[in-house]
C-alpha cells in the first residue's frame, strides 16, 4: 500500500517516474509472457499461437483490469495460455515457466548496461534535464525488471517459481495440487507482497553495483 501511494503521488510530483514505471511494467510483462509463449512453442505446444497470444498487444496479455490496477495501484499481471500435456520435454514445465523471469533478467541487464555505459561516457547530467530523465527511465527499467524476475521466481503459486520447483520435486507438485491447500497458498501469495520492499532493496543494490562496475 505504501508503494502504491508513492506511485500515485509521483503522478503529480514526479510524472517522469510515473510514466517510466507504467511503461516499463507494461512492456516487461508483455515480453515476459511472450517469453513463456516462445518457450511453449519450442516445447511443441502451439496453444500460445492458436489462442492469439503471440502479440505485443498489452490488452491480450494483461486485460483491462490489470492495466487499470497498474495505473492506480502500480502493480499488474499477465497470462500466457499453455498446455503442459503437449510439452515434449520431461521438464517442459520448468523450461516454459523459467522463460518469463529470464526475459526480465535480460531486460534488466540491457537497461542497466545502457545506463552504466552512458554515465561512463557522458557523466552525470543536470537534474531535470532530458538526459537526466532518460537515464532515470533506464534505472527504473532495470530495477523493475530485476524485481519482476525475483518476484516470479518465488516458488509460491501462481508465480513461475512454483512450476519450476514442481517440475523437479514430485512431493511439492502434489502439495500445490492438493485442493485443500489452495487457501493456504493464496494467503502465502498475498503475504509475498509484504516483502516487496525487500525485493526493491535487493534490486537497487544489484543495479547500483552493476552500474558502478561499468562506470569504473
Amino acid at each position: 500500500m505504501v508503494l502504491s501511494a508513492l506511485l500515485i503521488e509521483s503522478l503529480t510530483t514526479d510524472p517522469v517516474h510515473y510514466v517510466s514505471w507504467v511503461f516499463t511494467v507494461v512492456l516487461s510483462i508483455v515480453l515476459h509472457e511472450l517469453g513463456h509463449g516462445v518457450a511453449a512453442l519450442s516445447q511443441g505446444d502451439d496453444t500460445p499461437r492458436v489462442s492469439g497470444h503471440m502479440t505485443l498487444d498489452p490488452l491480450v496479455h494483461m486485460g483491462g483490469t490489470s492495466l487499470l490496477f497498474l495505473a492506480i495501484v502500480g502493480i499488474a499481471w499477465g497470462q500466457m495460455p499453455v498446455n503442459p500435456a503437449r510439452f515434449r520435454s520431461r521438464h517442459g514445465d520448468a523450461i516454459v515457466a523459467a522463460a518469463g523471469p529470464l526475459v526480465n533478467l535480460l531486460l534488466a541487464f540491457v537497461g542497466l548496461t545502457i545506463l552504466g555505459v552512458w554515465l561512463r561516457t557522458a557523466g552525470l547530467p543536470e537534474e531535470g534535464s532530458t538526459t537526466w530523465n532518460l537515464m532515470h527511465f533506464f534505472e527504473v527499467f532495470g530495477v523493475a525488471n530485476l524485481v519482476l524476475c525475483m518476484l516470479n521466481l518465488i516458488p509460491i503459486p501462481p508465480l513461475d517459481g512454483s512450476a519450476v520447483l514442481a517440475s523437479f520435486s514430485r512431493p511439492y507438485r502434489q502439495l500445490i495440487s492438493d485442493p485443500d491447500r489452495q487457501g493456504v497458498f493464496f494467503v502465502v501469495f498475498i503475504g509475498v507482497f509484504l516483502i516487496a520492499g525487500k525485493l526493491f532493496e535487493a534490486a537497487y543494490w544489484i543495479a547500483g553495483n552493476w552500474v558502478a562496475v561499468l562506470v569504473g
